[in-house]
């Protein structure tokens, strides 16, 4: 399929600058895989859509500071930096906003003693710098939440960026899907019957980086950091075997939910197509590990019954992926209704339940 096949027009009025109040009163659209039918709700509803037994995976990484306001030692000259993912103890993978960030540049951080250097030249931005010093404690008092390019508003409370469910740092931007749920509206869904389990994928820079390939075959998909405990698969395996449905919150649930199930049939994330003749539903199994599973249309879904989902930019992964879970004339035709219905969109944006 080619990148264009994945393109719709939004103005910019639809982009939410800021997130809503209460969390779970933003809009809920229900899509019907299968027939492609459409229902309009409030995000509290979704209680209405879960059943007893079904089993709702929440990503539970947690965004650090991850925005670093630097200047080159020698010149002065300003540089952002961007943390996608910690490396060892002092050396982290990056995006560097700026010219002339070539390997020796000395980097400083005002009102800090810390220094650190580039050590090595990725694809465009990337880099690899290494700070003089571990930085983990002290990013609050260095940097600031990373929000999305698109957001020009700015967000008082950085909490509003965090799941309420946020536990283990190290990700570059939010599992934004699950920005809608509240404590009261979790404790009611598991009063409900509703099984929860939990999971880890801190979000790297595929969120950032725009395909720029026509064939989508050809984008390369950067690994990221995932984790599925013992227990968590078992809760998930366990419900399934008794007949509830998995329902994700989010693409990166979707994505470490089907890396665990390829794992679990003894396939390779990077090419599901080994493990294709399989039956549908594979067991999860419990991993920590990188995954670089990439999902667009053609690929065969072995876990995720259900997912929970933003709307999303143009010509995205992102997109890709939801557009192979329900079909991708239903999701750009339901993305149509959205603006109909004047739904807001990405990040702090009103969401969809695909079941």
């Amino acid at each position: 399929m080619l990148l264009n096949d994945f393109d719709y027009d939004l103005p910019e009025s639809f982009i939410a600058q800021t997130p809503v109040e209460p969390r779970d009163s933003s809009k809920l659209m229900r899509l019907d895989r299968a027939t492609g039918d459409i229902q309009h709700h409030t995000f509290r509803d979704i209680a209405q859509f879960l059943r007893r037994g079904d089993v709702l995976v929440l990503n539970s990484t947690r965004v650090i500071p991850a925005r670093l306001h630097a200047y080159k030692a020698a010149t002065g000259g300003a540089v952002e930096v961007l943390l996608l993912r910690q490396l060892d103890e002092t050396r982290w993978h990056v995006l560097i906003g700026g010219r002339g960030a070539n390997p020796g540049l000395e980097l400083a951080f005002k009102g800090s003693s810390i220094t650190a250097a580039v050590e090595e030249l990725l694809e465009g931005s990337e880099r690899i710098i290494r700070f003089s010093q571990p930085v983990n404690a002290l990013l609050s008092d260095l940097g600031e939440t990373p929000l999305p390019p698109y957001i020009h508003t700015r967000l008082d409370d950085s909490e509003r960026y965090q799941t309420v469910y946020s536990r283990q740092e190290g990700s570059a931007a939010a599992p934004t899907a699950g920005l809608h749920f509240t404590p009261e509206l979790l404790l009611a869904l598991r009063d409900n019957g509703v099984i929860m389990a939990n999971c880890v994928l801190h979000i790297g820079l595929d969120t950032f980086q725009p395909v720029r390939v026509e064939k989508i075959t050809d984008h390369h998909i950067h690994s990221e950091y995932a984790y599925l405990s013992p227990n968590d698969a078992q809760i998930i395996n366990e419900a399934k075997l008794a007949g509830g449905r998995i329902i994700a919150v989010g693409t990166t649930t979707a994505r470490t939910l089907e890396t665990a199930a390829i794992l679990s049939a003894g396939g390779v994330p990077s090419d599901p197509s080994t493990v294709d003749n399989i039956c549908p539903w594979r067991p999860v199994m419990a991993f920590e590990r990188d995954t670089d599973l990439f999902i667009y249309p053609g690929y065969r879904w072995r876990a995720v019954d259900g997912l929970i989902t933003n709307f999303h930019l143009p010509k995205s992964t992102l997109l890709m992926m939801i557009s192979s879970f329900a079909g991708r004339e239903k999701v750009l035709n339901a993305y149509e209704i959205a603006k109909q219905h004047n739904y807001r969109f990405f990040s702090f944006g009103d969401a969809m339940l695909i079941v």
